[in-house]
């Protein structure tokens, strides 16, 4: 339900869910339900084998790029799809959120990477499970703790985080530090990310085994 209160989702776009590590069981939206009336008990129930275990309704179609991004992120217990305007504005260009600002480098520890374009086969396939495959692919070197989100080519943005609010924030603060990318284009297209030294304390001081930041 936080996702049409913070403008990241317009009609039905959108889906969240959330894992039970122990049990190996996530509930996630179910497809095409209007966000005004959906109710706890639409929430379906999903294995990691993909298996329906709980839930009369549909679940959403992305369901099985949730479950590989389960299977593959091990330390993360929600995703968050979108298609919140500026975040996908990247993600349709085919172009990765240069880190511009201190505000990007709080969440983010670096630029937020894009995907390749998937392939004819992969779309024609099991499009949704390739759709989490090319995120995992993209993900070979990258850590999802330090960077957790991601663009999908021609499509929209992922998040994911360790709860499912906080996957939410994540979302929310990709598409604020996306619109801020953008017009800091448009102000100054030549402009440059911020210096390794500012990026480390930003994201360090919030993050990891030093981080003194809140309370």
């Amino acid at each position: 339900m936080q996702l049409p209160n913070f403008g990241l989702v317009d009609l039905t776009f959108g889906n969240v869910s959330v894992i039970d590590r122990a049990t190996g069981v996530f509930g996630i939206k179910p497809s095409g339900v209007d966000y005004s009336r959906l109710k706890p008990e639409d929430i379906v129930l999903i294995d990691l084998d993909g298996r329906q275990v709980s839930g009369a309704l549909r679940p959403s179609s992305d369901t099985p790029t949730h479950r590989r991004l389960f299977q593959a992120f091990t330390a993360i217990r929600s995703v968050v799809h979108t298609h919140s305007r500026n975040a996908v504005s990247f993600a349709q260009a085919g172009k990765p959120i240069p880190c511009f600002g201190t505000t990007h480098a709080d969440y983010f520890y670096g630029e937020v990477p894009v995907t390749r374009p998937m392939s004819p086969q992969e779309i024609q396939s099991a499009y949704e499970w390739e759709t989490g495959n090319v995120i995992v692919e993209r993900f070979a070197d990258l850590d999802p703790e330090q960077l957790s989100a991601v663009l999908v080519h021609g499509h929209g943005p992922f998040s994911w985080g360790p709860s499912g609010p906080k996957a939410v924030e994540n979302a929310l603060a990709l598409e604020i530090i996306a619109e801020m990318a953008i017009k800091a284009l448009q102000i100054n297209p030549a402009a440059q990310p911020i210096s390794q030294h500012l990026l480390d304390k930003h994201f360090l001081r919030k993050h990891g085994p030093g981080a003194y930041y809140g309370q």
